[in-house]
């Protein structure tokens, strides 16, 4: 009897053990841990003075003990409790200095090993770099002496809670303003049992916002957010003596004036929502005087779980506000002129407004734009450039405008679709001014102005750096990167000179920075990175042009392993993709990237799978395009087997895959792809979809670039949704998410419902739940399963 109740419990476990394993984390074959543990490429941060720059080295592949530490939810925000800093905020391994005129480098050194590097940033003079240093239970604030490199600590106990990184540099450059946490406060318990229930109500007013994470749901929620939001500001010299300033609150913005005068400062206030995170929560906007006493009360802005649908959507009243980088101490501001409303019709969306100091009087009206304010340049007392976006035509506006006479009529500088990737005059190119901040750049005489772009081109992206002049607005092209390199620019180096500082890299060389002649045609290497992936030597990339029967023009790139050649035999075929919606046609058939990029995998990368023996096609082609007068949704699902089957076809055609061992995968929106495709094609032997979402009547209220709600487009929300036909998902699916996803819309419940209705009606999948990662995945032991899980799944579906 005891051996039958034994073998009962054995069967019953091993039945189990088919739904629901319990698996360790496992490592990928070694010559994938040997890319991903490879050395990164530094970050590159160019001095004020043009004399050093900050090489930043980020953290690859932390701990899964480093995500495991505790956190909290809190309007948006992810708390570490123990410190007061940002439970995700990206960690540096170390930071270096670059001596730009002898290329010699220096090692930062003085910081602990157990304190981790979050954020940077120069003093307005180049001497001293300001440093966020995150410990265990504190983060502190250090500074380095340039001439020195070694770091010394300034400030204790900052609260970046909400304000990351929590330091701003005065414009003198000899001190900084500082958020720490405010002292005496009573930590709120959690509580044991709540005073009763929470409460939220509808009382007539619309609301469609859309589906965020991390909000606050009680009471006590709202207690700890406001006991770990609320800071005190203080100026700290370098020799870390500080002073109080202003009042404690739950600061958000602090901006010193560009003469160091004042102070602009906002504070969120009460009452909290449960529906939107803490950005659209009510707040004070004031100007404090430099030692913290209130000057101007500029708006108290109420909360705003009440904005109008549409991405071209406002807050009603003064927003956007900040300081002219320009001149001394004048704010400026935004208000739109159809309440925030982009169903309205009205000629003028928004206007932008300045008040000089002492800020009384009435504002002056700067510019009116037609379409939605996106940002300013600031330049000189005659000279800014405004910028306009407006999302239902993908009109893209920059004009001219002079600040000093605004009567004057704006010139216009371009007025375009963002969509046309050809015609992409790029960005006017800033620089920081003695104060610290970013000003257009001019000549001496102030008779032009530059624009750095990326060129896309048929042939790829080819960056470039062109010279606008300001009289007749005529633009010569001073600097443009050519084939087989891929060289970007970064900053002017000497101006009189033309000398620029720029990277440069090729399919098999690792980027590394230079300065370069454009007169002299001249060019001198600052770097010699080595390369961090010998076992990709001898990979093949190659751009591929093709069509889908509509004649839209469709790209992806190819990577075929270490000799191979083509037409030989076929390969294992693993295709990469992300969907974009289109208006035009034409400009959905650009080529956008380039072919002469170094090959870099990220630690997720599809491009991995080419050491294991598979071609990859990655960035593959995804467009949506609106047809017929409607909505690029409108024919999601059509024009997604249109594109996958032309690329399919395409690499069968090229003797490069066999059709019947083919997969399509993709991250978030991507997977979100990959699930559909499976359910309305039978071109993919299996599929991988990473931290999707496929329900759309969970996100009734828009998603990714569909405006519509549920109850406007129910048939496209419906058809859309995967899950909606999970019974036609009859090829293996690969689930993986994150159970802290973080992504608005991608809740982990979207894969767990998913894989539950795959498995319900007799289909092939899996689910990988990974602790603790958010929307894209960090820790070691994480990123490494992940990898074997989808090289795992590869081998069994693929070869």
């Amino acid at each position: 009897m005891r051996k039958l109740m034994l073998l009962s419990v054995l069967l019953v476990v091993s039945l189990g053990l088919q739904s629901q394993e319990l698996v360790r984390y496992q490592v990928p074959p070694a010559e994938m841990v040997a890319i991903l543990e490879a050395p990164p490429t530094p970050g590159f941060l160019l001095s004020p003075d043009g004399k050093h720059a900050l090489l930043s080295y980020p953290q690859v592949l932390p701990d899964l003990a480093e995500l495991a530490k505790p956190e909290l939810k809190l309007a948006g925000f992810r708390v570490n409790p123990e410190n007061f800093g940002r439970y995700d905020s990206r960690i540096f391994d170390r930071l270096e200095l670059l001596n730009i005129s002898n290329k010699m480098v220096t090692s930062l050194s003085g910081i602990p090993d157990s304190g981790h590097i979050t954020s940077f940033s120069w003093s307005p003079d180049g001497k001293n770099v300001a440093i966020s240093v995150y410990f265990n239970s504190s983060v502190e604030l250090w500074i380095v002496e340039v001439e020195s490199g070694v770091a010394r600590p300034l400030s204790a106990s900052l609260n970046e809670s909400v304000i990351s990184p929590g330091f701003a540099w005065h414009p003198d450059g000899k001190s900084l303003y500082v958020l720490k946490h405010r002292e005496g406060m009573k930590k709120p318990g959690r509580e044991k049992l709540p005073l009763g229930p929470s409460v939220q109500q509808a009382t007539g007013q619309k609301s469609q916002v859309r589906t965020f994470q991390d909000l606050l749901k009680s009471p006590a929620d709202e207690e700890l957010f406001e006991y770990y939001a609320t800071s005190q500001l203080y100026r700290v010299n370098l020799l870390g003596e500080a002073s109080e300033v202003g009042n404690p609150g739950i600061i958000s913005q602090v901006e010193p004036s560009p003469d160091g005068s004042y102070i602009y400062v906002e504070q969120v206030v009460r009452p909290f929502s449960y529906i939107v995170p803490a950005q659209y929560f009510p707040r004070l906007c004031h100007i404090w005087n430099a030692d913290g006493h209130l000057v101007k009360r500029l708006a108290e802005q109420p909360l705003a779980d009440d904005i109008p649908s549409g991405f071209s959507a406002a807050r009603k009243g003064k927003r956007e506000m900040q300081w002219r980088s320009d001149v001394p101490s004048t704010i400026v501001w935004v208000e739109a002129q159809d309440d925030g409303d982009p169903h309205r019709d009205v000629k003028i969306r928004d206007v932008v407004y300045s008040l000089d100091a002492p800020f009384r009087g009435e504002p002056l009206k700067l510019v009116e734009l037609e379409t939605r304010f996106s940002s300013i340049s600031w330049g000189w007392s005659n000279l800014a450039v405004a910028y306009g976006r407006w999302w239902s035509s993908r009109r893209q506006t920059a004009s001219l405008f002079n600040p000093s006479a605004p009567t004057d009529r704006p010139r216009v500088l371009w007025d375009r679709s963002w969509e046309d990737a050809y015609t992409d005059p790029g960005q006017l190119v800033m620089v920081n001014n003695a104060n610290g901040f970013s000003v257009l750049q001019t000549n001496s005489s102030r008779t032009k102005l530059y624009l750095s772009g990326k060129g896309s081109s048929p042939e790829g992206d080819m960056p470039f750096l062109d010279e606008i002049n300001l009289k007749n607005l005529g633009v010569k092209r001073l600097w443009q990167c050519h084939a087989p390199l891929y060289e970007y620019f970064i900053g002017f180096y000497d101006m009189d000179n033309s000398r620029i500082v720029t990277s440069q890299e090729s399919v098999n060389r690792q980027p590394n920075f230079f300065i370069r002649d454009i007169k002299r045609q001249k060019l001198v290497q600052l770097t010699n990175f080595p390369d961090p992936y010998p076992g990709l030597h001898g990979v093949h990339k190659e751009l591929v042009t093709y069509r889908r029967p509509d004649g839209v023009t469709l790209t992806g790139t190819l990577y075929l392993p270490a000799g191979y050649e083509k037409g030989t035999r076929t390969l294992p075929t693993l295709m990469w993709a992300y969907p974009q919606e289109f208006l035009s046609a034409d400009f959905a058939g650009q080529v956008t990237g380039s072919p002469y990029r170094f090959i870099r995998p990220s630690v997720l990368s599809p491009i991995l799978w080419v050491v294991r023996g598979y071609a990859v096609f990655d960035n593959m082609s995804m467009p949506i395009v609106a047809r017929n007068g409607g909505e690029p949704n409108d024919t999601f699902i059509e024009q997604l087997v249109e594109n996958a089957k032309a690329a399919v076809d395409t690499l069968v055609g090229m003797g490069v895959a066999n059709p019947q061992k083919v997969a399509i995968g993709g991250h978030s929106y991507g997977a979100f792809m990959t699930a559909n495709l499976l359910a309305h094609s039978d071109l993919f032997a299996a599929g991988i979809a990473r931290s999707g979402a496929y329900n759309r009547t969970l996100t009734p209220f828009g998603f990714q670039n569909e405006e519509r709600t549920y109850w406007q487009a129910p048939e496209v929300y419906n058809r859309m949704s995967p899950f909606m036909h999970a019974d036609k998902i009859n090829e293996p699916l690969l689930l993986i998410h994150g159970e802290n996803d973080n992504n608005s819309g991608t809740f982990p419940l979207q894969s767990e419902r998913l894989f539950a209705a795959i498995k319900g009606h007799g289909g092939t999948a899996r689910l990988v739940m990974l602790p603790y990662e958010s929307h894209g995945y960090r820790a070691r032991q994480s990123v490494f399963h992940t990898i074997w899980e989808m090289d795992c799944w590869l081998e069994k579906y693929l070869k």
